[in-house]
């Protein structure tokens, strides 16, 4: 699939079991994956919880560049169904859990729909999610926000330090 598709980049977590080799598996999964390229991966990253329950164990996170010729809905979709073959269960939002799969960006697309938000909404607001993925595409562009993971990334640092 070299130089063909689009290239899209997501956010793994986990904070339930061997979160490692949680991520691992999903990253394997995903290599497997027909129509989809696994061209780069972040460092996993410890971060506590957001939004959980005080007492939620801390999230291992990490970012992955993918080339596709899955178009966004249909990569999101494999992107359930390798946390629902992981045991993911959707009960409560921001429970605790052995992956979450998250589609941040696709290439340079703006979808809105009542399944899939591209880019993802929270993503400029997440130090969980731009410091992995700003290691990997710093120069990724946010198609709405018109800035880069980079400079996503010192705006939000600029913005906890005055905190």
């Amino acid at each position: 699939m070299r130089n063909s598709g689009v290239a899209a980049y997501i956010a793994l977590g986990s904070n339930l079991g061997d979160r490692q080799a949680n991520i691992r598996r999903a990253l394997a999964i995903l290599v497997e994956s027909p129509g989809i390229e696994v061209r780069r991966i972040s460092s996993l990253r410890p971060y506590d919880a957001v939004g959980g329950p005080p007492d939620a164990p801390q999230f291992l996170n990490a970012a992955a560049q993918l080339q596709t010729t899955l178009a966004a809905h249909a990569l999101m979709r494999r992107l359930l169904e390798i946390e629902q073959s992981m045991g993911r269960v959707r009960r409560e939002k921001w429970e605790p859990r052995t992956i979450d799969l998250d589609l941040l960006l696709y290439g340079s697309s703006i979808i809105a729909s009542d399944d899939l938000v591209v880019p993802h909404p929270l993503m400029h607001e997440r130090l969980f999610v731009l410091e992995p993925l700003a290691e990997i595409a710093a120069d990724a562009m946010h198609p709405i926000l018109q800035m880069t993971v980079g400079n996503l990334l010192a705006a939000l640092k600029t913005m906890h330090q005055r905190k």
